[in-house]
């Protein structure tokens, strides 16, 4: 466990904005779990082309 020993001891870092605030790891998470909605939406699937289309 010697490597993540340094990092669950560091306190985490939160953005204010008004009445919300979040941590950044929660946020970059979040972002991350968008992303990969957005390109599950936007992708096609691989082997729904029919023959003879491209």
């Amino acid at each position: 466990m010697g490597i993540f020993d340094h990092f669950m001891n560091l306190r985490a870092v939160y953005i204010h904005l008004g009445w919300f605030q979040i941590s950044i790891t929660n946020l970059l998470v979040i972002i991350g779990m968008f992303l990969l909605f957005g390109l599950a939406l936007f992708l096609p699937f691989p082997g729904n082309k029919k023959k003879g289309q491209k």
